[in-house]
């Protein structure tokens, strides 16, 4: 097994190596021929994912390694650790089933298992298969030792003693059947919202769009959900969007946009529309693609008593001043390392199984 410091290494050299290729897939940029190689093999890793997932488009990808090559600084991971005692791990086989909704979606799983000192088995979506093994391939290459840290299983998860599952409401009742004896993280469906309160600038509203247009709307990060004020005027919020019109030109999301316009437009349902989203009033979290949903709400203290009662309910909560813990707007898809999903503590859960 390796110990911290050279698993800190390979993470350091894998956020360099996203650095580098960002700028190269950017700006083609001169590197040497020892990058290249692997440059031009990610650039095909990239088409492929982009062809089992239409999705995945190269910028969302770019987006989600520009990222990651911040996080996987060193200053940033020695931070992240140095609130855990390490020493407390008792190596474990970790079961990674991991959502395959935005690119790259379980990777922090996948590295806090390691870095702790781990093994890992990773069941992939069959939505994101393709970039993850490359980037196994890429750490066993600067640190051979991980060879042995991780594998990829395409069947029966077996020979493992903590499980870390990530799905839906509906899959997650299937974990609990399967993983319900063994240590675990069971994740459920969770959304994002936005509270509004009438006084936000053109920048912050056009930074809400980063918030609901990034990745699609298809991440639990993404804001499915706004709380407006009664007698809330939509036109500010919609001038704001109207840099992110050319979402529509993406032929998935178009679908989705006639496909649930339609619909509404059937059942009668009220909508505010402006060509590329679609606001309705609806008291539910999860909105369909290239909708959000919106509630109109009078007391902003009733409002934080219910969002209180909700929370299991809701990942990130974007406001300006409204209440503890809340993200700033345009801020949803760039979590730190401490971040966690469902805010339960990854690494303390590892520590302590």
């Amino acid at each position: 097994m390796t110990d911290l410091r050279h698993r800190l290494n390979a993470f350091v050299k894998l956020g360099s190596f996203f650095k580098e290729y960002c700028k190269y897939a950017k700006n083609k940029t001169q590197i040497d021929d020892n990058q290249y190689t692997w440059f031009v093999k990610f650039d095909e890793i990239l088409i492929l994912a982009g062809h089992r997932n239409g999705w995945f488009t190269p910028d969302n990808i770019l987006f989600s390694l520009e990222n990651w090559a911040d996080l996987l600084a060193l200053s940033q991971l020695e931070s992240w650790l140095s609130s855990y005692d390490l020493n407390k791990n008792k190596p474990k086989t970790v079961a990674l089933i991991m959502a395959g909704n935005i690119p790259l979606v379980g990777f922090h799983d996948f590295l806090s298992a390691l870095i702790t000192g781990n093994k890992v088995i990773v069941k992939l979506s069959s939505n994101d298969k393709i970039l993850l093994p490359f980037i196994a391939q890429y750490l066993i290459e600067v640190e051979p030792s991980l060879k042995d840290q991780i594998s990829f299983s395409e069947g029966k998860l077996e020979d493992f003693d903590a499980v870390i599952a990530t799905g839906s409401d509906n899959t997650s009742r299937y974990f609990e059947h399967y993983f319900g004896k063994k240590p675990n993280i069971i994740r459920r469906n969770r959304n994002s919202v936005a509270i509004l309160s009438g006084n936000e600038t053109n920048d912050e509203l056009a930074a809400l769009g980063e918030d609901i247009f990034r990745y699609y709307g298809l991440g639990c990060r993404s804001v499915s959900k706004l709380f407006v004020p009664v007698n809330y005027n939509f036109d500010a919020l919609f001038k704001a969007l109207y840099p992110f019109n050319t979402i529509i030109e993406q032929h998935k999301y178009a679908n989705n946009y006639d496909y649930n316009k339609a619909v509404y437009l059937m059942s009668l349902y009220k909508i505010l529309e402006n060509g590329f989203l679609m606001l309705k009033e609806d008291k539910n979290y999860a909105s369909p693609i290239a909708t959000v949903f919106y509630e109109f709400y009078e007391s902003p203290e009733e409002l934080k008593i219910r969002l209180a009662h909700e929370k299991d309910r809701i990942q990130c909560l974007v406001a300006n001043g409204f209440i503890e813990n809340e993200v700033t707007f345009g801020q949803t898809q760039k979590p730190s390392l401490t971040d966690y999903a469902d805010n339960i503590d990854t690494v303390d859960f590892l520590l302590k199984t």
